[in-house]
């Protein structure tokens, strides 16, 4: 059985994990286990600003009592580190880590080439059926149109050699303004999907998407985005960021003027040293991210006809019916997202850069070290502990098989890290307990809910 890895638990510090384990295993790994990435944490932000997991977590009792490590199943490929927007509230650009600056502005081709041997290595140990690929930045649609598919064909390639059995799918994450029918034309010629980033389907949703000039963005990404929805089998859908400003309903049929296939509802990247926007008129002890998210849920789930999905219901629809969760934002599934930067080095979720300077950073490089290495990081590690990462009052909540603690940056809490319940653990129990009444009627009255068949893939936010 396995016992809950707790700070009272004996796992004073990180330690090296099994011999072997990984193709660049050995008994001191810089920054993968034992003294030298013990000492590497003492001397980082980890050890002052986020202690759980990083020197509280031993990842070597963590896997004597029961915790075995997961594959990396997502590859997240930095393939530009610059922006031609700049978003006010962008977590890479606008908060807590800097770090971008010091990145190369584009990936070489011999970086992309070394991840795609690092994947291809990765997939074959594991014998991964599938590996799934985004190209993000900063803006990947920068890249010239001839160029968009190069790390995508390198890790076909690479597969090809060494995991032949295992098959791609690939995003290209955008904020839009640069689609034009050429991109378009070269990303579907490599099966290379499109998501967006658009924050509503009107002007005045978007007054926080500007450019470097402070002019408004809005008008080129939604000709992009109609340019777009010409193209269904190249579409993957859009992601929208909360904003408590705006109004729920028209926000949500506003987006599907664009005739999205999905759209991801996300909370801003917020956490308790860093709270989320309050919104107008917040009253104490309310609840209003659950507030404007069921707002829309009540429009979606009525709906006479179906018009889209939104990936966040349809996730805790099909947790609450006992299925696993396909993203990292809710129930309790390992986390199986790696992050490769423009320099090569292998990073967290850079969601986790709403949180501090370099809180996604592993000092881990393609060069030196495997993705298996990672798995054994302290801070990754803790991603896949399920219930056990989470704090005393998440582990003894009812809705934690659904709820999972919510997304891992809205934990943290400066000085004590990612131990905490999410800031908006009154949002998520109320967004909950809404939708799973909302089911078992339909359950109940027609034996089947209406939007449950289809449950989302995986897709990075």
């Amino acid at each position: 059985m396995r016992r809950a890895i707790t700070s009272a638990s004996p796992l004073p510090g990180p330690t090296a994990p099994a011999a072997g384990h990984g193709s660049d295993s050995g008994p001191a790994r810089a920054a993968g286990g034992g003294a030298r990435h013990g000492l590497a944490v003492a001397a980082s932000p980890h050890a002052r600003l986020a202690p759980w997991p990083h020197t509280r977590l031993d990842v070597a009792a963590a896997r004597a009592a029961g915790h075995p490590p997961h594959p990396i199943r997502q590859f997240v490929l930095k393939t530009r580190s610059r922006c031609n927007l700049a978003c006010t509230y962008c977590y890479v650009y606008e908060m807590a880590d800097q770090g971008w600056r010091d990145q190369p502005v584009v990936m070489a081709p011999a970086t992309a080439t070394r991840a795609a041997q690092r994947i291809a290595e990765h997939a074959a140990a594991h014998e991964l059926p599938r590996v799934d690929l985004v190209l993000h930045g900063g803006e990947p649609l920068l890249t010239a149109p001839a160029a968009l598919a190069a790390p995508v064909e390198a890790v076909r390639a690479a597969l090809a050699a060494t995991s032949p059995r295992t098959r791609i799918t690939a995003t290209v994450q955008t904020n839009g303004t640069l689609i034009t029918r050429g991109r378009l034309a070269a990303l579907a010629a490599a099966g290379i999907r499109v998501g967006v980033s658009l924050d509503g389907g009107l002007p005045a949703h978007n007054t926080r998407r500007v450019d470097h000039a402070g002019r408004p963005a809005f008008g080129a990404a939604a000709r992009g985005l109609r340019l777009l929805a010409r193209h269904p089998d190249s579409y993957a859908g859009v992601l929208c960021v909360i904003d408590l400003d705006q109004d729920p309903v028209e926000t949500y049929e506003s987006l599907l003027a664009f005739a999205p296939p999905k759209v991801g509802l996300l909370l801003p990247l917020a956490n308790w040293s860093a709270p989320p926007p309050p919104g107008p008129g917040r009253r104490p002890g309310g609840t209003p991210y659950a507030d404007w998210l069921l707002a829309v849920f009540e429009r979606w789930w009525h709906d006479g006809r179906h018009r889209t999905r939104i990936r966040l219901f349809e996730e805790i629809i099909a947790l609450l019916l006992g299925l696993p969760a396909t993203t990292e934002t809710l129930g309790l599934t390992p986390a199986a997202t790696a992050v490769i930067e423009t320099d090569g080095s292998i990073e967290q979720a850079d969601s986790l850069k709403s949180a501090y300077e370099g809180a996604a950073a592993t000092g881990m490089a393609l060069d030196t070290h495997s993705f298996d290495q990672l798995l054994d990081h302290p801070g990754f590690a803790a991603r896949q502990l399920g219930r056990d990462a989470l704090a005393a009052e998440c582990r003894s909540c009812e809705l934690v098989e659904v709820c999972g603690g919510g997304h891992y940056p809205h934990r943290y809490r400066a000085g004590e890290g990612f131990r905490q319940p999410s800031v908006y653990c009154a949002d998520l129990q109320v967004l909950i307990r809404h939708i799973a009444t909302a089911v078992q009627h339909a359950v109940t009255t027609a034996g089947r809910p209406r939007h449950a068949a289809a449950h989302p893939p995986a897709a990075a936010s």
